[in-house]
């Protein structure tokens, strides 16, 4: 056992028991030669959560498995919490909410293709978006374009619960979860992994099934009634106020980055202050970007109504 890799898995569950086995249960799961050790931080729920997180740690064989108190701040603010608390080395950090289920190789095909990364590196993919009993809805956008800073920037790549990141990337994260609040831990480790000059490799395979239903926090990325509200909450200021945190959480942790994403985050903050002609002058030159069409339209939009 003692050479087998160690895979820690960061749950952050808050009133979940509805779904809760059938995730624990995928993990419990995987086809994959590793230790799995669970980290669950639980945020206060009042439900029959934590009985059956207390059920599943009794009865745990693939390594440890922790239960803890969150802070009660939200989900962005318990999956902190678990990045700055996690002891040891790991050789892989995942992250998982509570009512997903994964592809039973996931952990394995993550594994495998960042295993000779040199420096940090982050593996996520797309999602398949299912309904709360798991019927198929769709999947979430095939993105094409490169991961790198430039569309980090102005853009979450994937979902958290698809994310694995290597010991060099968790280190990276976890020194800046010490230093800075973020928006989502899904958003901020791609910004840190990729704005550090690591390695982000993006799966356009699907690996888990995303459930979709009311209780959830952050809604599913398909479709145009998805586009229309992505756009309704830029244009309301809503993209604007989460550029404000990732640009003062960058600058908490400026010395993790690389030179060239240094000098980017500089060209950013300054097109977001020009006026609207020479801002879009500025976009165009600095080569931020969405990942997709309609998405760099929305960009602009959001520069010219000082909503960036």
């Amino acid at each position: 056992e003692g050479c087998l890799d160690r895979i820690v898995v960061l749950l952050a569950t808050y009133n979940g028991a509805r779904y809760l086995d059938a995730q624990l249960t995928s993990i419990a799961s995987q086809r994959v030669a590793a230790r799995i050790d669970v980290v669950v931080s639980d945020d206060g729920s009042r439900d029959g959560t934590l009985a059956q997180l207390a059920e599943w740690k009794a009865r745990w064989t693939a390594g440890d498995f922790d239960i803890v108190a969150g802070p009660g701040r939200g989900f962005a603010e318990n999956f902190r919490s678990l990045l700055t608390r996690l002891a040891g080395a790991p050789d892989y950090v995942a992250f998982s909410d509570q009512d997903d289920v994964w592809n039973p190789d996931k952990l394995a095909i993550a594994i495998r293709t960042i295993a000779d990364a040199a420096g940090p590196a982050l593996y996520c993919s797309r999602s398949l978006i299912v309904d709360a009993e798991l019927a198929p809805i769709g999947r979430s956008p095939l993105f094409q374009r490169p991961p790198a800073f430039r569309n980090a920037l102005v853009q979450s790549l994937a979902g958290g619960n698809t994310m694995v990141i290597n010991g060099a990337a968790f280190e990276l994260v976890a020194e800046s979860a010490r230093r800075t609040a973020f928006v989502s831990h899904d958003w901020w480790c791609y910004l840190l992994v990729s704005g550090a000059g690591g390695r982000v490799v993006y799966d356009p395979e699907p690996r888990i099934a995303y459930r979709q239903h009311g209780q959830n926090l952050v809604g599913h990325n398909a479709g145009w009634r998805a586009r229309w509200q992505r756009l309704r909450r830029s244009m309301g200021g809503e993209f604007r106020r989460w550029n404000e945190i990732n640009i003062s959480a960058l600058e908490a942790c400026r010395d993790l980055l690389s030179a060239d994403s240094a000098a980017l985050l500089d060209q950013f903050k300054s097109l977001r202050a020009a006026n609207a002609l020479r801002g879009l002058y500025l976009l165009q030159r600095s080569g931020i970007y969405r990942q997709l069409a309609a998405g760099n339209i929305s960009l602009a939009l959001a520069l010219i109504l000082r909503k960036l």
